[in-house]
């Protein structure tokens, strides 16, 4: 578990002289509040984009070989993880195999907090080992602090094997590391690892202290959100599965995604949307397979 010592040296965890006092402002000047620290995340995801492309570009070629893509993690970072995976089968059309996520607690803590399992770094191995994890595959471990024992668990069972072991979070681990063990000196506390101690790829993008002390569901969740969408995104375009900017191996299983999938063929093959039905209706909703057949 980690320390009430650990825990005041994050920057995550520092409170935001921006939103002193948020709780006498009046609702528009709340939300302004909010607005202006959340513009700060895209700027810091900016700065970590020469890591994002690290990990795609080795992420690519250990899928391309038969491995898959599994997320890691606990409370809001493990729903995030979920959230990701679970939209790659109806926009790319992957198997669900491919991208999975993972959260402590298991699927109940998806809907309902269960903060105590992150503390349990067994768990992350048995979790990962349940779902007959190889060295072939690929672990991305997400945790705002950096050290969350869950995750970091994980990561080193997924080490052990010879994975490849991406980290992602919000604090910078080595200065929250090296602050640790200079508040430590004269104790006897073990420190313990941080996530960069883990990974082949830290990606770790500063946004600071959030509007609400220690809400790592604000700033650090969305600079995470927008992380795992270009992880996923970009590892789908090498991989073929986006045509210029269309999704061709979207699935159709519902009137919107018929409809969004009838405007693709149009798209891509240059033909009115009554054409594209057709072609759709004849290739049994496979929309790769009707673009091609016009192109012919």
């Amino acid at each position: 578990m980690m320390s009430d010592l650990q825990l005041r040296h994050l920057t995550t965890e520092a409170r935001n002289p921006a939103s002193m006092d948020i709780d006498k402002k009046t609702t528009l000047e709340m939300l302004q509040i909010i607005n202006d620290e959340d513009k700060i995340v895209a700027f810091a995801v900016e700065k970590v984009l020469p890591s994002v492309a690290r990990a795609v570009d080795l992420i690519v070629p250990r899928l391309r070989s038969g491995g898959r893509l599994f997320y890691i993690g606990a409370g809001t970072s493990g729903r995030l993880g979920i959230v990701d995976a679970s939209e790659c089968p109806p926009t790319f059309g992957t198997p669900p195999e491919l991208v999975q996520g993972i959260i402590a607690g298991g699927r109940d803590a998806v809907f309902r907090s269960q903060e105590g399992a992150e503390d349990d770094a067994d768990a992350g191995e048995r979790d990962l080992a349940e779902r007959g994890f190889t060295a072939k595959d690929v672990l991305v471990g997400l945790s705002a602090s950096g050290r969350t024992p869950y995750v970091l668990g994980a990561l080193r069972y997924a080490r052990r094997l010879g994975a490849l072991t991406i980290g992602i979070t919000c604090n910078d681990a080595a200065a929250i590391q090296d602050r640790a063990q200079a508040s430590c000196l004269h104790c006897r506390q073990d420190i313990g690892a941080t996530l960069a101690d883990e990974v082949d790829v830290l990606i770790a993008p500063i946004v600071g202290p959030e509007v609400i002390t220690g809400s790592t569901r604000m700033k650090a969740g969305t600079a995470q959100k927008m992380i795992l969408n270009m992880l996923s995104t970009v590892t789908m375009i090498q991989l073929g599965r986006v045509q210029s900017n269309l999704m061709v191996d979207m699935q159709t299983l519902c009137g919107k995604l018929r409809d969004r999938a009838r405007r693709v063929v149009a798209l891509a093959a240059g033909v009115d949307e009554a054409t594209a039905e057709a072609a759709l209706q004849a290739s049994g909703g496979r929309v790769r397979e009707a673009i091609e057949s016009l192109r012919v």
